[in-house]
């Protein structure tokens, strides 16, 4: 495992508009050069939007390609959400889009009922996470991180199942004291590294994002935290020997119920 070059991308999501946002993108990131990592928002090239039938697209659609040029332009792998139809059901899905193109998914399984999400999308069922640079990173979207239960770390022979937890979202300001909290609890609890990507701006349906973007070590420190209410790129190292420290001097995971 070597230390991991993070990019946390706090942006505004102009709402529906995919080319629009894509650009977006791109100029926010142009002069991004060596990081190992890139992190968007949930559902970065539309926003938090219910309209899942009219935005869908398939998994070799213009979203996947352009996430999988940016990848192998900016040699970094990448962490968002999109809405993937597949079968007839619509998921919030994950994509971990590697530099070589290859790329992992994760469909959310916690679906935001308040938000009527579990309306129009299909929750997801398992688990993923993914081996990249010698870290083993679990695939999170939102409203999961008020779930600890699905993203409980563990010991399996002797060897955490996980170093990094990654969410990503569309997380309103008005409840946005509990963001910050909830990641901090997940950092501790797990004892990995999490990274919370949020936006900002306002959405078409009159909720205002304020980001709060965080990076959290294992021990619960706040390492990168974005401005409020801007959109901005953040660069944070994480530390493959402060995470291994961190674990031999504390080893509360052989401790966690099977």
């Amino acid at each position: 495992m070597q230390d991991l070059k993070v990019a946390t991308v706090q942006a505004n999501q102009v709402w529906e508009d995919k080319d629009v946002n894509f650009a977006n993108y791109e100029r926010l990131l142009k002069n991004l050069t060596g990081v190992d990592l890139i992190v968007l928002p949930e559902m970065f090239q539309t926003g938090f939007t219910m309209n899942s039938a009219s935005l869908a697209e398939k998994m070799d659609g213009k979203s996947i390609a352009w996430l999988q040029k940016l990848a192998s332009e900016k040699q970094a792998a990448v962490y968002t959400s999109l809405i993937i139809e597949e079968s007839g059901n619509f998921f919030n899905r994950g994509i971990f889009m590697k530099p070589s193109g290859e790329f992992a998914v994760y469909d959310k399984r916690h679906l935001f009922g308040l938000a009527g999400e579990d309306n129009f999308f299909s929750a997801g069922k398992n688990k993923t996470i993914v081996e990249y640079k010698g870290w083993n990173i679990n695939l999170q979207v939102c409203y999961d991180l008020r779930f600890p239960e699905n993203c409980r770390n563990r010991e399996i022979e002797g060897k955490p199942e996980y170093d990094l937890l990654l969410y990503v979202a569309n997380w309103p300001e008005r409840r946005v004291k509990h963001w910050s909290a909830l990641l901090l609890a997940r950092a501790v609890e797990n004892q990995c590294y999490v990274v919370g990507v949020n936006r900002v701006g306002t959405d078409a349906n009159e909720l205002n994002y304020n980001g709060s973007s965080l990076v959290i070590t294992p021990l619960g420190e706040i390492i990168s935290n974005h401005s409020n209410n801007s959109e901005s790129v953040g660069h944070t190292l994480l530390y493959a020997g402060e995470l291994r420290e961190t674990r031999i001097k504390l080893p509360f995971l052989k401790d966690v119920d099977n």
